[in-house]
């Protein structure tokens, strides 16, 4: 979906206004033909870059450009809990505030449903997302593992 309507789409009416457009408008058209692909290819590799990791007593995400440490101490462990996001809509990210979104995928900073609550998300399956909420009640982490129960288990485990 990202590669068609973020690179086929833009070069093919790119290129058809070039072949069958004015030619004086558009003398711009050759940067955008090489320029549109390349941020499309960085736009690809970034959706790539996805961890979770757990070290020194931080919890660490990458998600495509985005990155978020959390010490272990700031969260709400005894309210974690692997959810289903089709149940629990409130959890659900509705408004990107520094993110990257496409159909099966969101990364970075998102409000979610309920109250406009603040999340940091990496979401490539909605059944199975580890909800982290943070002491301070205001921030979340919502993360899609392929085993969300051996994080949670280890994140208990390093809060001692």
């Amino acid at each position: 979906m990202l590669v068609a309507l973020g690179g086929v789409l833009p070069l093919a009416i790119i290129a058809g206004l070039w072949l069958w457009g004015p030619r004086a408008q558009l003398s711009g058209v050759g940067p955008a033909l090489v320029g549109v692909p390349a941020v499309l290819a960085v736009l690809l590799l970034a959706t790539k870059r996805r961890s979770v990791e757990l070290h020194d007593g931080t919890l660490d995400v990458r998600a495509a450009l985005f990155r978020q440490r959390v010490a272990v101490a700031q969260l709400d462990l005894d309210r974690a809990r692997i959810v289903d996001l089709a149940e629990r809509t409130e959890l659900r990210p509705v408004v990107k505030t520094g993110g990257m979104s496409m159909p099966g995928f969101h990364a970075g900073r998102f409000r979610l449903r309920e109250k406009f609550a603040k999340a940091f998300c990496l979401l490539t399956d909605r059944r199975r997302v580890l909800w982290l909420p943070l002491r301070d009640g205001k921030d979340q982490l919502l993360l899609s593992l392929e085993q969300p129960q051996a994080l949670l288990d280890a994140l208990k485990g390093a809060r001692g």
